[in-house]
Order: structure tokens, then C-alpha cells, then sequence
């Protein structure tokens, strides 16, 4: 097994500063550090769907998820039926679904909600390169992970979109999504919209969706 390259951290947006001591986690170590030792793709291809549901792996470091709340998974679930519709015969639409950003060291996520190439056969292990959009919903304890970490991993592994999906108060008013484009200069994302009321965009499909159906 060959040497990986030494890859500096790359920023999550470009013009947005990592804020200081959000990449650093209690206890010591970087977000995402690695371990000695740590979970390869074979053996997380030995898993079942019920274990890995609720982890992700980072640089081989098996990760807990956060638990969903009943909100956060209607919100992915009535936007996915809204892309879903928008998407035709070319563009498919997962929710928890894991992808895999790289193989050596293991990082894994499960994003809330990725739109891909529908060729992908059903078996085939979803990669960045077959991923057109990302969305992640933001929870109480995923904020920096949200923000920062995953951005930066997706913007890095080329995935062109992302969306960020902020929930403030539970209520149609405090519902923000945040749209970004990846600038292939930079591999970092930019800033495209902000949305409240309705997310209305071209691509990667043309839809429109009242968030007040998302709550």
C-alpha cells in the first residue's frame, strides 16, 4: 500500500476563515485525526447496514453520528421527494446514504442527502465523482462538523455543489439554505444564495420548493 501525500487542510469556503480552535476537539487532536491501526475499506465492507448507519469513519477513526431528530429527517425527506421530481431520468436522489470520499486513509460520511448519476449501479460503492449536489442539515451537535469539516472534505474531493440546510427555531422563519459552487482553482466552495421562504435554483436540476412544505 503506497504513501499518501501530505494534503494541507484546505478551507471550506473560500474568503471564510477557519474561525480559531474550531478544528481542534476537546481532548486533543485534529477533527478527522487519524489512528494507528485505524478501519480500513475491507473491513468496513465486512459491516452491516445496521452498524454503519449510525458512524461515520475519518482518516480510519470510526466516528458516532449525532442522533436525528424527527424535524431534521422530515426536512431531508420532503426535499428529497422535491429534487427527486426535478431530476428526470439522468439524476438520482439518496438520503443517508454513505460515500466514499477516499480509501487510504478511510474517510467515509453519510451525507443527509446526495444527488448522483442514475447509472451508478445499485452495488457500485458511491464516490465524488459520481455526485452532482451534497446537502447537509445542520444539528446542535454537528455545527462545526457542518460547517467546516465536511464542507472542506467534499470541496477537496471535487463534489461541484452543496447545500447547507440551517434550522434556528424549529419554525418556517428560522429555515436557511445555504447554496455553494466548487471553484476548481481553488477546490474550495463559494457562496451562490442564501434562501428563506423559498429555495428556488437552476442546477444541478431546475426546481423551486416552498421550505414552508419542509417543516
Amino acid at each position: 500500500m503506497g504513501r499518501v501525500p501530505h494534503r494541507p487542510r484546505v478551507p471550506a469556503f473560500r474568503g471564510e476563515p477557519e474561525p480559531a480552535g474550531c478544528a481542534d476537539r476537546p481532548g486533543g487532536g485534529r477533527a478527522g485525526a487519524g489512528l494507528s491501526g485505524g478501519r480500513t475499506a475491507a473491513d468496513y465492507a465486512e459491516w452491516d447496514e445496521e452498524r454503519c448507519r449510525g458512524i461515520e469513519i475519518v482518516d480510519g477513526a470510526v466516528r458516532d453520528r449525532p442522533a436525528r431528530s424527527r424535524t431534521h429527517q422530515r426536512i431531508i425527506r420532503r426535499l428529497s421527494l422535491g429534487l427527486e421530481s426535478a431530476c428526470g431520468n439522468d439524476l438520482a436522489v439518496e438520503f443517508d446514504v454513505d460515500l466514499r470520499l477516499r480509501d487510504v486513509p478511510l474517510l467515509n460520511r453519510r451525507p443527509d442527502l446526495v444527488v448522483y448519476d442514475a447509472d451508478l449501479p445499485a452495488d457500485a460503492v458511491l464516490r465524488p465523482d459520481h455526485c452532482r449536489l451534497v446537502v447537509e442539515v445542520m444539528s446542535p451537535g454537528s455545527i462545526t462538523v457542518d460547517q467546516i469539516d465536511k464542507p472542506a472534505e467534499y470541496a477537496a474531493a471535487g463534489i461541484p455543489q452543496f447545500w447547507r440546510i440551517e434550522n434556528t427555531t424549529d419554525e418556517v422563519g428560522g429555515l436557511t439554505v445555504f447554496c455553494y459552487r466548487l471553484d476548481a482553482t481553488t477546490h474550495s466552495y463559494v457562496p451562490t444564495g442564501a434562501h428563506q421562504g423559498t429555495l428556488r435554483v437552476a442546477t444541478p436540476v431546475e426546481v423551486s420548493v416552498e421550505l414552508t412544505t419542509l417543516l
